[in-house]
C-alpha cells in the first residue's frame, strides 16, 4: 500500500485529531486574541491564573481558534505545554520552542506557530493590566505588534463590507 504524502508533522495531526485545550473558559482571568492579516486566521486565549509557592501560574487555558489544521494542532499543543507553568516560564516559550515539538510545518504554515503564541502572550498582558502589574517591555512589543495586526485585519474587513454594501 502506498503510503499517502501528507505536508504537515505527525504531532500536528495528533493534535488536529484529538485537540486538548479548545473551547472557551468559564471565569477566565484574562483573554488573549491574536490574528493573521495573510490567511485571517484568528484565534483567542483564556488563562486561569493561581498562586502556588509564592508564583503565578496557569492553572487552566484554553483557546478558541478559527483558523486551519495547523493552527487548532498548534493551539492545541501550547495548552498542553504550559498548562502548570508559571508566568516567567510561558514568557520565554518562543516559537522555535513550539516548532522543536511538533517538526518542520510546510514554510506558508510557519506563521501558524506564532499565532497561539500571541494569543496567550496577549492574554498573559491583559491580566498584568487587570491585575496592575507592571508589564515587561518584551511584551509590550509584542502587544504593540499583535495589536497593529489586529487593527489592520479589521480595517481590511470594514473595507471589504463597504464594498459588499456598494454591490447589493
Amino acid at each position: 500500500m502506498k503510503k499517502e504524502f501528507f505536508p504537515y508533522p505527525e504531532e500536528i495531526i495528533k493534535h488536529f485529531k484529538n485537540p486538548k485545550g479548545l473551547g472557551k473558559l468559564k471565569n477566565a482571568d484574562a483573554v488573549g486574541k491574536a490574528g493573521n492579516i495573510l490567511c485571517g486566521d484568528t484565534l483567542w486565549c483564556y488563562i486561569k491564573v493561581s498562586e502556588k509557592k509564592g508564583k503565578e501560574i496557569i492553572k487552566d487555558i484554553k483557546m478558541e481558534v478559527f483558523g486551519c489544521l495547523v493552527a487548532i494542532g498548534i493551539s492545541s499543543l501550547l495548552t498542553q505545554m504550559v498548562k502548570g507553568k508559571t508566568i516567567d516560564e510561558v514568557l520565554e516559550i518562543k516559537k522555535e520552542d513550539i516548532l522543536k515539538k511538533t517538526g518542520p510545518l510546510p514554510p506558508i504554515k510557519v506563521h501558524c506557530s506564532v499565532l497561539a503564541l500571541d494569543a496567550l502572550h496577549e492574554a498573559i498582558y491583559n491580566y498584568f493590566l487587570k491585575k496592575g502589574k507592571k508589564v515587561p517591555d518584551k511584551l509590550n512589543k509584542i502587544h504593540e505588534r499583535v495589536i497593529k495586526t489586529l487593527k489592520e485585519i479589521e480595517k481590511r474587513h470594514r473595507e471589504f463590507l463597504k464594498l459588499e454594501e456598494k454591490l447589493r
